[in-house]
């Protein structure tokens, strides 16, 4: 069950009717539309950060080492 303010539920009723479809299939064809355009986007994001710098590096340090060594004694 999916709870929408009547304005929308009439929106949605039109338009499924328009497209031959029922309120369900409508709404199922909107929901996986969001979800594919939403891996895409971050597919296509994901790709850009990739193209920024080359492969993953390291911060550089040894981070460990620097908080043992810079850690107060008991």
């Amino acid at each position: 069950m999916v709870s929408l303010p009547n304005d929308l539920l009439r929106a949605v009723d039109m338009e499924a009717g328009r497209r031959g479809l029922t309120r369900s299939g409508l709404l199922r064809e909107l929901a996986e539309d969001a979800m594919r355009s939403r891996c895409l986007t971050r597919g296509e994001r994901m790709g850009e950060i990739d193209s920024l710098g080359g492969p993953p590096r390291g911060h550089g340090g040894h981070v460990a080492e620097l908080v043992k060594a810079t850690r107060p004694g008991p």
